[in-house]
Order: C-alpha cells, then structure tokens, then sequence
C-alpha cells in the first residue's frame, strides 16, 4: 500500500519559517518525481516545487529564492524548506509522487500552513 505523509505543517508569523517533511512507503523512491502543490481555500491547486529522480528542480515563480525543495532517497522522504513566509503562503500543502507510468500517481493527505501575525 502506498502512503504519502505530509508533517510540519503549523501557524507561523509573517517572515517566519516553516520545514514540511513527506514520508513515503510502498514505492520504489528513487525512480519517482517528487512535488509539492498547494490549495488555498476557493483556488485551485497549484505547483509549488518538484524535484525530478534526478535532482532537477522547479519552482513556482511565486516562491523563488525563499522555498527550497530537497530528497533524500535513503530516507524516502522530501522535504520544502520555507522561508520569508507571507500571508498568501496560506494554504493546504500536499505531497506529490509521480511514477515511471501514469498509474504511478499519488497524493498524501495535505498539512495546513496558515501566516498570519
């Protein structure tokens, strides 16, 4: 059974930061496309930052030069450091993966991110 488990999620200050960790189970890791996505209330979800099986990373324009995504295969896990939090950070952020195949899909349960003074 596959499983993605976002933590590190909480209610931070503007300026502030916060690290979010996704544990993964049930994959093959290292073969995967790792991504965090977030939706704010009334939006669609958005991109946020990916990092290839190979190290290759993207970033939502939005969040360039104070997010920085990172994996560790070993662990199994990615992570999203954020820093200089803003108020229009606010959202539900969710893990990613994405497989060899487009039955290789999975999403975890989200974690709330909330900036506000």
């Amino acid at each position: 059974q596959v499983q993605l488990v976002e933590s590190g999620g909480g209610l931070v200050q503007p300026g502030g930061s916060l690290r979010l960790s996704c544990v993964a189970s049930g994959i093959s890791f290292g073969v995967y496309d790792m991504g965090w996505y977030r939706q704010a209330p009334g939006k669609q979800r958005e991109l946020v930052a990916t990092m290839t099986s190979g190290g290759t990373t993207n970033y939502a324009d939005s969040v360039k030069g104070r997010f920085t995504i990172s994996r560790d295969n070993a662990k199994k896990n990615v992570n999203l450091q954020m820093n200089s939090l803003k108020p229009e950070d606010t959202a539900v952020y969710y893990c990613k993966a994405e497989g060899p195949t487009r039955w290789n899909l999975y999403w975890g349960q989200g974690t709330q991110v909330t900036v506000s003074p």
